[in-house]
């Protein structure tokens, strides 16, 4: 299992701005960090054992080629770039077969250019459909939120070329750290378009408070048990 974690020893060190990225501490970002540190030690003993179990069934069904963990490089506060956690729920080498997707399916193309994801993915395993719809493939992102690099509430977290269709509204985003959960997570997910949850992420970035993150963090819950948007 530590081998799956190797890849990540050096990204967070890579920065993708020169430009600094004052933190604003508008909202309690004190309050906000101190609260994360004790969610996830409280969190940790309860999700560290579904994380195992759930990491060896994937390994298991992957075969020797597969991997428990994936990561991906995501944009973090002020630019820093950090590799953020999941459970794989694609077949090994998935991104290889995106291209061919793309190809020779004009409805996922235009899918994808729209919403850079696809709804039905048939890269996605058996497995990794369950751990998308109960969200269950997000957990080893508690570690993200130990390291310092994600908060349990911001925005999405997304990668350095997505962020370019942000526009301006990029430096909102880049302003706080990104989130397991947050609002455009609670208001209606996949069914969310994608304009609309830019939107909300800035939105959030701009009023963020820590009476808003509880009200998030308490509608969450909710939202994976009636499956809201997936």
């Amino acid at each position: 299992m530590p081998s799956d974690f190797a890849s990540q020893s050096n990204s967070s060190q890579r920065v993708i701005a020169s430009a600094a990225y004052p933190e604003n501490r508008r909202g309690g970002v004190d309050l906000k960090r101190a609260f994360d540190l004790l969610l996830a030690m409280l969190l940790l003993p309860l999700v560290l054992p579904i994380i195992i179990v759930l990491w060896a069934m994937i390994r298991v069904s992957a075969g020797r080629h597969g991997t428990g963990f994936f990561s991906h490089a995501r944009v973090g506060r002020r630019g820093v770039m950090f590799d953020c956690l999941k459970l794989r729920t694609m077949v090994p080498e998935a991104d290889l077969g995106l291209p061919a997707i793309l190809a020779h399916d004009p409805a996922a193309r235009a899918e994808w250019e729209r919403d850079v994801k696809l709804r039905n993915d048939p890269r996605v395993t058996r497995l990794g459909r369950v751990l998308r719809k109960t969200s269950l493939d997000e957990l080893p992102q508690i570690f993200n939120v130990l390291a310092g690099d994600m908060s349990f509430v911001g925005p999405r977290p997304v990668p350095k070329d997505e962020l370019e269709r942000y526009g301006r509204a990029k430096y909102a985003y880049l302003s706080v750290r990104p989130g397991i959960t947050g609002a455009w997570q609670v208001s209606g997910r996949n069914d969310v378009d994608y304009n609309a949850r830019i939107a909300m992420d800035v939105e959030y970035a701009r009023r963020r408070s820590f009476a808003r993150d509880l009200g998030i963090l308490a509608r969450t819950p909710r939202v994976l048990l009636r499956r809201s948007g997936f």
